[in-house]
């Protein structure tokens, strides 16, 4: 079976989309790629069980939509499977309909947060053919492309996975809850050959190092409550790879690939008993004088002792989520975390060696004037200070699933059900201080990097010729972030 892992360019004008392996949905004016981790394991997957893959990224390809369906008409493909969230699911419904169009035996699979929130609403609004629930979407695509070979002309389903909805007739039908029960270190390595790992190495801001590239340790975070966090619809349970294969595929990505950086991109990497036996094997192994390893933690997590532990093991970049500076709000969103917490953390992290990085979301419809500007504050604080290396901010966005969601169709907060509009672009909430005062807040918070003492901090840190070009893209990406939340027409 051929079967084609697919992200279809999206020519809507307004910049590159932050779609696969994100957890929160962007449009960025400067291009910028993250390697989507679980569809590369599982064109890996489907490979090793001797189906013919084609990795298919046309939006890290930079492929016009013209050239994508010329691709399409011109190529052998049994199965196109898309991973989607719901800013673009609409544009995918019309492209899954062109799709079979132009080839009506292909079949069509959706995968992803929305359409595990609503599988049905997919399958209602356009002909595909299945859809997969739940975040094991590399287990289940290789489940249902199996048993659709065994059988292209009935399919038995009752040898499908859990998870998976599928037409019957002109009826929808699924396979029951999805069940994350799968053993993570039975997935073969990832061929990053295949899964054409160079279009993610370079345009990504986190690498202060090229070329960079992506593991994915665990699925997906050991907290996975927070109440905004769109990936708590594909993962209930948290699950890991042992630390030795994933030191193997450090190793790998090392000695194969000349890789200087790796971002680990699990939700909240593994921490306790599996952090210390992984630090200490980059140490043993020699790997933490060949690269530089980033992740994302949480706060109050870890104690100095185990942040100059990971800064010993090779580790730089860390990804805190602060989201707000205010307690109401953390205990709102169940964050699990004090206010104050939050910034002692941010001050181990940097006197470990460490460069945290922070991001903070705006738009909170409980949240006065006077609380967003209590997390403009501590933002800028933490940057002109030197506490954070780098800072994200976003507008915080409900998306269909998450509990917020809900909270907001049960309080009547959302100003528009057009899933267009939650790509970050413009608060989708009813807020006090309205729209233009919370896009304010979120460039107010970039400009500082207009400040002096975070200038002189910045220039006084640099030791490197990596450090300057690292800086250099830096600023580039602030620029970016001011326009991309700048004034829409």
């Amino acid at each position: 079976m051929i079967v084609a892992i697919s992200y279809p360019p999206l020519d809507t004008g307004k910049g590159t989309p932050l779609l696969g392996q994100n957890r929160q949905f962007q449009w960025f004016t400067k291009p910028t790629y993250i390697y989507p981790m679980v569809p590369a394991y599982a064109a890996t997957y489907l490979k090793s069980l001797g189906h013919d893959v084609i990795w298919n990224d046309a939006i890290a390809q930079e492929w016009s939509y013209e050239q994508y369906i010329e691709f399409i008409k011109n190529t052998d493909i049994d199965i196109i499977a898309i991973e989607t969230k719901a800013p673009v699911i609409k544009i995918h419904w019309d492209i899954i309909s062109q799709l079979k169009e132009i080839k009506p035996n292909v079949k069509t699979v959706l995968y992803g947060d929305h359409v595990t929130a609503f599988p049905e609403e997919s399958m209602s609004a356009c002909p595909v053919d299945y859809v997969l629930t739940g975040g094991d979407y590399d287990f289940l695509l290789a489940n249902l492309c199996n048993v659709v070979e065994e059988n292209m002309n009935r399919l038995q389903s009752e040898k499908l996975e859990p998870g998976i909805y599928y037409r019957n007739n002109d009826k929808v039908m699924n396979t029951g809850l999805f069940v994350l029960s799968h053993d993570l270190d039975t997935l073969p390595k990832i061929d990053r050959d295949l899964t054409r790992w160079e279009l993610y190495s370079e345009k990504n801001g986190n690498y202060s190092k090229l070329p960079g590239s992506y593991t994915y340790a665990s699925r997906d975070c050991w907290y996975h409550n927070c109440t905004f966090c769109s990936w708590t619809t594909l993962y209930s349970n948290f699950r890991s790879h042992s630390p030795g294969r994933v030191l193997n595929e450090v190793g790998d990505l090392i000695e194969r690939y000349g890789v200087r950086e790796i971002m680990d991109d699990s939700g909240a990497f593994p921490i306790g008993n599996w952090l210390r036996e992984f630090c200490e094997g980059m140490i043993k192994r020699g790997y933490n004088k060949k690269v530089i390893m980033d992740c994302n933690m949480r706060f109050g997590a870890l104690s100095f002792d185990e942040y100059k532990l990971m800064r010993e093991a090779g580790f730089r970049f860390i990804l805190f989520g602060l989201e707000s500076a205010n307690q109401s709000t953390l205990d709102r969103i169940k964050k699990c975390v004090k206010a104050d917490e939050m910034v002692e953390s941010c001050k181990l992290a940097k006197k470990a060696g460490l460069s945290p990085h922070v991001t903070i979301m705006f738009g909170y419809p409980w949240e006065t004037e006077e609380e967003v500007q209590n997390t403009v504050r501590v933002g800028r604080y933490l940057m002109q200070k030197g506490y954070a290396h780098t800072l994200q901010a976003t507008i915080v966005i409900p998306y269909p699933g998450t509990p917020l969601y809900y909270e907001c169709k049960e309080n009547g907060w959302l100003q528009t059900d057009n899933y267009a509009d939650f790509d970050m672009r413009r608060p989708v909430m009813k807020t006090p201080l309205g729209d233009e005062k919370l896009m304010e807040a979120v460039q107010s918070v970039y400009k500082v990097a207009f400040n002096p003492e975070f200038l002189l901090r910045r220039v006084v840190g640099i030791r490197s010729l990596s450090d300057v070009r690292f800086f250099i893209r830096a600023a580039k990406q602030v620029w970016g972030h001011l326009t991309d939340f700048g004034a829409k027409s």
